[in-house]
């Protein structure tokens, strides 16, 4: 499995170089832990840690034309693509779970079904409750191939700070073929909805 860096591209293709046709973008998180200590012995054993409120994040994918024009948009409150076929696992409203290899939300992609209009899709994760990002731990983006199963590449999402939103990624054609690009950067906009994040999004295409 490939570890990605920020501002890293890689074709869209599992490990032994095959090309990648319907793909999963997988996201996983937890709240951030904080000690506890009911005494000294608690403190001593370090068995006093526990979840702070849960973290409601929503991962969401909008897809451009090649004029940077809103094709469709792919989020909680709407499952299934209108073009081509994008689905949606549905709205993680905890954050529990997201360890361990257990994406909390994930949109899978079938490729070779997209429109010619459509050359990129940009996934993006925010807050709709206005928790920032310094009450996320552990937050990374996984490309798994549908078919088999396998999670070829990952990326771990490190911008913490006040802000409600990120860019995770992007996909976009490139020679007649797929690839992503890993981007993890904050938004600096109140980005609580998908619609927040359109213009911001447009920044990367």
């Amino acid at each position: 499995m490939l570890n990605l860096s920020k501002g890293e591209s890689i074709a869209i293709a599992n490990s032994s170089g095959s090309v990648v046709n319907r793909v999963r973008m997988g996201l996983g998180w937890k709240p951030l832990l904080e000690a506890k200590v009911p005494g000294i012995l608690g403190k001593l054993l370090g068995k006093t840690q526990s979840a702070v409120a849960p973290i409601d994040l929503d991962a969401s994918c909008i897809l451009f034309d090649k004029d940077k024009k809103v094709v469709d948009k792919i989020y909680f409150a709407n499952l299934t693509s209108r073009v081509g076929k994008i689905k949606h696992s549905g709205d993680d409203r905890t954050g529990m779970g997201g360890d361990k290899g257990v994406d909390n939300e994930s949109i899978t992609v079938d490729l070779g079904s997209l429109p010619a209009e459509v050359e990129a899709i940009v996934f993006v994760v925010n807050s709709f409750t206005g928790q920032t990002f310094e009450t996320v731990g552990d937050a990374y983006v996984g490309l798994i191939d549908e078919e088999s199963g396998e999670r070829f590449a990952n990326f771990n999402l490190t911008s913490s700070g006040k802000h409600t939103a990120q860019i995770m990624g992007k996909m976009y054609r490139h020679n007649g073929g797929w690839k992503f690009k890993a981007i993890g950067e904050a938004v600096k906009v109140d980005g609580r909805t998908v619609e927040a994040l359109i213009g911001p999004s447009r920044d990367y295409l």
